[in-house]
C-alpha cells in the first residue's frame, strides 16, 4: 500500500496474443488517466467485478474515476474481472490482478473499491483478491494491503461478503469517496497510528462507513439471527446511507471513457435525475435512492454538449429509474432535439412508464431518423398483480398508449414482466399472453398493417432488502419454470398471434441464488467461498452459472448451522425477525415498509409522493433531505451543431 510500483505490461503483452478479445486488457482508451504514482497521497483501484464489456459502461465507476482523478493528490485506476483463458496464464506466469490504466498490481493500491450492481459478482471479487495475491479474509489482511471497500446497490446488505471486505458504503459515492480519501491521507501523514485497524476505526467513526469486523453477528438456537451489534466503543449502532442533494454541483461523468472493445452500451449516458418515489414494491433501486433529485435543463444540456465533444459518441441516453417522470422532460427532449437536429446525434430513454409516455416525447426522441422499438414495463400480467406490486398501470392505459404509437408509425413494442411475484398464480402469468395478444391486435387495427411485433421479456422476481417485499417468501425455481413453460406453450399454440409474439425469459435457478445472496447473513460467505474454490466465476452469465454447484456448496457449507438454502429464500419472514441489514439505514422506516407489505397483500395501491402529500416513508426527515423537482423555467441556449 503506497510503495512505488511499475507496470506489468511487459510481462502481460506476450500472453495477450493467445487469449480471446485481448483488446479488453490493453487500456489506453480515450479519456483514460495515468498519473505519477509518487506524486499523489492516496491511490484507488476501482473494480467492476465483471468483464470489461459490462464494466466499462458502468455509470458508478465512471463517475468515481473522474471525481477522484480531478484531485491532484488522488490517483484512480480501473480493473475488471479477467476471463478464464487469461486467468490461467496469469497464474502460470505469476502475473497478479492488474489495472488497465497503467497495468499496476492491484495489491499495491491503498483502496480497492468494488461496485456491485448485482450479488452474482461476489465470486469474481474473491477471484480478483486471490489473483492480486491479497489475503482472502479481511481479519487476516496484512498492514499494507489495500482496504477492500464495497459499494453499489448490493452493498445495502454486504453481510454475505462481510468476511472478505474491510468496509462498505451505502448510497451515493461522490462525496464519501473524497471524505474517505481525506481520512486516509490524514492517517498516513500522522504516521499510520493504530495501523490498519486505526484507519478502519477512523472511517467507522464517521458514521457513514460500515466496517463489518467492528460488529458481531449472533444467532439463536434455532439458527435465526438475533443481532448485529458493535463490538467496540465509538462505532455507531446504525450506519447511514449517503445522499448527494445537489446533482447540478456534480455533473459527472464529463469525459467518459471511450471503449476500445465492444461493450454492452455504446452511448454517452446522462443521469437526468436520481431517486424514484413511484413506490414499486419490488424495486430496491427505487426504495434505496430516495428522495428524487432532478438535474436542471441547463446542466443536462451542458453535460450532453461536453460529453459528445469529449467522446465523439452519437447516441445520448437520458437515464434515470423513470426518465419520463422528469418534471421538464418535454422541454428537455424538445430543446435537445432542436439543438442537434441535422446532426448524427440521437437521443434515447430507457424503458418508459406507460402512463408517462406521450407521442410528442417519442417523436422528439426519434427526430434524427433513428426510430427504435418502444419499451414498456407492466411487470405484472394481471391488473390484480399490478396492484400488489404497486405498478399503477392499467390494461386500458397500455392499449391506449400502444394504439397511439402504432398509429404514428411504430411497428414493434417490447414488454417487460416478472414471474414469481408475491401472491402470483398461474392465471396472473397467463395474463401476459392475453396482454401481448391485445397489443398485436391493437397494432394491426391502428396501423392497418400485419407486420406488428411484440416481444415479451420475463425475469424472475428476487425479494430485496430495504423493500416492502424483504419479508416475502421467494418462489421456488420449479414453480417459475413450470409457469414460464405454461406461458410459452400458450403463446405458441395461438395461431392468430403467436408468431408475432417474441418470448425471452430466464429460468428460475439463477434467481434463487441471487435471493440467497441478497438476503443472506454472514454464514452465506462460506457458501460463496466454496463455490469460488470449486471453479465458480462469472455467475451472472448463464453459460458460466451452475445451479448444481451452488446447491451442493450451500448444502455442505451450511450443514450444522440450522439453516439452509430454502431457509434463506422461499421462507416468509415475520415483522419481529432480525434481518441481516437492520443495522444499515437506508432512511426507510421499518414500520412503513411493513405497512406497505400488508397493503400489497390487500392489493392496496399507494400514490407517488412527488405529486401528493407525504406518506411518511421516513427518508426526508431521517436523512435531512427533500424531494427536488421542477419546473425551473430555464431554457437551453442554441449552439452551433457539433
Amino acid at each position: 500500500m503506497g510503495a512505488v510500483t511499475t507496470s506489468l505490461f511487459e510481462q502481460l503483452e506476450p500472453l495477450l496474443a493467445t487469449v480471446n478479445k485481448p483488446i479488453q486488457y490493453v487500456g489506453g482508451e480515450l479519456n483514460s488517466v495515468v498519473k505519477d504514482w509518487s506524486a499523489v497521497d492516496v491511490r484507488w483501484c476501482l473494480m467492476y467485478p465483471d468483464a470489461y464489456e459490462v464494466g466499462l459502461p458502468n455509470q458508478g465507476i465512471a463517475i468515481l474515476y473522474e471525481v477522484l482523478n480531478e484531485r491532484d493528490w488522488i490517483l484512480a485506476e480501473r480493473t475488471y474481472a479477467v476471463w478464464a483463458d487469461l486467468e490461467k496464464l496469469m497464474r502460470t506466469h505469476g502475473i497478479p490482478q492488474f489495472t488497465l490504466d497503467h497495468h499496476r498490481p492491484v495489491g499495491d493500491f491503498d483502496v480497492l473499491g468494488v461496485s456491485f450492481a448485482t450479488e452474482l459478482g461476489y465470486t469474481n471479487l474473491l477471484n480478483a483478491l486471490d489473483l492480486a495475491g491479497m489475503t482472502l479474509y479481511a481479519a487476516d489482511r496484512r498492514e499494507r494491503e489495500p482496504v477492500v471497500l464495497a459499494g453499489g446497490h448490493a452493498a445495502f446488505n454486504p453481510e454475505p461478503i462481510a468476511d472478505f471486505i474491510d468496509a462498505a458504503v451505502l448510497g451515493d459515492g461522490e462525496e464519501i469517496a473524497l471524505r474517505i480519501s481525506a481520512v486516509m491521507r490524514e492517517w498516513k501523514v500522522e504516521g499510520r497510528p493504530g495501523g490498519r485497524d486505526g484507519l478502519l476505526l477512523r472511517l467507522a467513526e464517521t458514521g457513514g462507513v460500515y466496517v463489518p469486523k467492528f460488529y458481531d453477528a449472533t444467532y439463536g438456537a434455532d439458527g435465526a439471527l438475533t443481532a448485529v451489534a458493535p463490538n467496540r466503543a465509538g462505532v455507531p449502532a446504525r450506519v447511514v446511507k449517503h445522499t448527494v442533494m445537489d446533482l447540478d454541483a456534480w455533473p459527472y461523468p464529463k469525459k467518459p471513457l471511450v471503449p476500445l472493445a465492444e461493450t454492452v452500451h455504446e452511448r454517452y449516458s446522462v443521469e437526468i435525475f436520481r431517486g424514484c418515489t413511484r413506490g414499486c414494491r419490488f424495486c430496491q433501486a427505487g426504495m434505496i435512492t430516495r428522495p428524487v433529485r432532478e438535474r436542471n435543463i441547463e446542466t443536462i444540456g451542458a453535460m450532453v454538449q461536453g460529453g459528445i465533444e469529449a467522446t465523439g459518441l452519437e447516441e445520448v441516453g437520458l437515464l434515470s429509474l423513470s426518465s419520463a417522470d422528469h418534471s421538464e422532460i418535454g422541454p428537455v427532449t424538445k430543446q435537445l432535439a432542436d439543438r442537434y437536429e441535422g446532426t448524427n446525434v440521437s437521443l434515447s430513454l430507457p424503458s418508459t412508464r406507460v402512463d408517462a409516455f406521450n407521442i410528442d416525447l417519442a417523436n422528439e426522441l426519434s427526430r434524427n431518423g433513428r426510430r427504435s422499438g418502444l419499451t414498456f414495463a407492466p411487470e405484472g400480467g394481471s391488473e390484480r398483480l399490478r396492484k400488489v406490486i404497486n405498478k399503477m398501470v392499467s390494461e386500458e392505459d397500455l392499449i391506449r398508449t400502444v394504439a397511439t404509437a402504432f398509429a404514428n408509425g411504430w411497428r414493434q413494442v417490447k414488454l417487460y414482466f416478472m414471474c414469481g411475484l408475491p401472491t402470483e398464480t398461474d392465471d396472473d402469468v397467463l395474463g401476459i399472453a392475453d396482454l401481448a395478444r391485445k397489443v398485436i391486435q391493437t397494432g394491426r387495427e391502428a396501423s392497418g398493417k400485419r407486420d406488428i411485433r411484440c416481444t415479451v421479456s420475463i425475469g424472475g422476481f428476487v425479494p430485496k432488502p430495504h423493500t416492502p417485499f424483504q419479508w416475502a417468501g421467494q418462489c421456488d425455481a420449479d414453480t417459475i419454470d413450470r409457469r414460464l413453460k405454461l406461458l410459452r406453450d400458450t403463446v405458441r399454440a395461438d395461431r392468430q398471434f403467436g408468431k408475432a409474439i417474441g418470448f425471452r425469459y430466464h429460468d428460475g435457478q439463477p434467481g434463487v441464488i441471487e435471493g440467497l445472496l441478497s438476503r443472506g447473513d454472514r454464514r452465506v460467505g462460506r457458501v460463496i467461498e466454496a463455490v469460488w474454490r470449486d471453479g465458480g466465476r462469472f455467475d451472472g452469465w448463464s453459460e458460466h452459472f451452475s445451479y448444481e454447484r451452488w446447491r451442493r456448496c450451500a448444502d455442505e457449507a451450511l450443514a450444522g448451522t440450522g439453516v439452509d438454502l430454502n431457509w434463506f429464500t422461499i421462507r416468509e419472514r415475520g415483522f419481529d425477525e432480525v434481518l441481516p441489514w437492520d443495522h444499515l439505514d437506508s432512511g426507510l422506516d421499518k414500520d412503513w415498509l411493513w405497512q406497505d407489505w400488508e397493503d400489497a397483500q390487500d392489493e392496496v395501491e399507494v400514490d407517488d409522493c412527488r405529486w401528493t402529500p407525504c406518506f411518511d416513508c421516513g427518508v426526508c426527515p431521517d436523512l435531512g433531505t427533500d424531494i427536488q423537482v421542477g419546473p425551473t423555467g430555464r431554457h437551453l441556449l442554441p449552439i452551433s451543431p457539433v
